[in-house]
């Protein structure tokens, strides 16, 4: 994508769109709902912790409710969300990130999820894309649902795993669906880039709402600063946050 009117080359950096902006938007009428399995068992596909809860994880505080078996493959440990921080170590955040995912599946209702950590590098999704997807075949044949990061996300990892993730339900005939988490940030209602066509909507009721608000708030290395320098500021501050509290979540089919 090419660098945005702020000059900056990631869209993903710059200024984002304004929650109100999304809430005051008359598209959401226009999704259909979306059928969520009511047995057997979801694999959710996240690139980094903390994906799955962002973008689905009043969702599978629904799922945990109705006795939906769930299993969260972490693609990678996160370890790369702040390269130039000094107060924590790639490995320590790693392990620091593996168990706010834990504590947050906790918060869903869905500590009995099974979590599968594949530890693939941070950021570097896509040199092991072939990997990716085949390790997936193998965790998805008995699903009756895979959800994973949307493929035009515009975060490289995200991609890479919503693609893999694509590749290996295809390989063993399970359903897909993508869920997006920085088209939030990027994007504006209605925008062409974004197909709205085979957008779905999953309704959140307010428990839902309420246990994907305390999940959000175990993943501390994100949501606040480590520490005062620059490199060491929140990856999700509370404008960003707000795009992922709202009282439903969007699918791609």
């Amino acid at each position: 994508m090419s660098a945005t009117a702020e000059g900056y080359a990631d869209p993903i950096q710059a200024p984002g769109t304004d929650e109100r902006e999304w809430r005051a938007w008359d598209g959401w009428d226009r999704m259909p709902a979306y059928a969520l399995p009511t047995a057997g068992r979801v694999v959710v596909v996240a690139a980094h912790p903390d994906d799955e809860v962002l973008g689905v994880g009043g969702t599978l505080a629904r799922l945990a409710a109705a006795g939906v078996a769930l299993t969260v493959v972490s693609v990678t440990d996160g370890e790369g969300s702040h390269p130039g921080s000094t107060r924590l170590t790639p490995d320590r955040l790693a392990e620091l990130r593996a168990a706010e995912l834990c504590d947050a599946l906790a918060e869903l209702g869905a500590r009995q999820a099974e979590v599968v950590r594949l530890r693939l590098p941070d950021t570097g999704v896509a040199r092991h894309e072939d990997r990716l997807a085949a390790e997936l075949a193998a965790l998805l044949p008995d699903a009756a649902l895979c959800l994973a990061p949307w493929t035009g996300d515009v975060h490289g990892d995200h991609e890479a795993a919503g693609r893999a993730a694509l590749a290996a339900s295809r390989a063993v005939s399970v359903p897909c669906s993508l869920y997006p988490v920085w088209l939030w940030h990027w994007a504006r209602p209605g925008d062409p880039r974004v197909p709205w066509h085979g957008a779905a909507r999953i309704a959140l009721p307010p428990e839902a709402q309420a246990r994907k608000r305390a999940a959000v708030d175990r993943f501390v290395t994100q949501i606040r600063p480590l520490g005062d320098a620059p490199e060491d500021a929140a990856v999700l501050p509370p404008d960003e946050l707000a795009h992922h509290l709202r009282g439903w979540e969007v699918v791609f089919g």
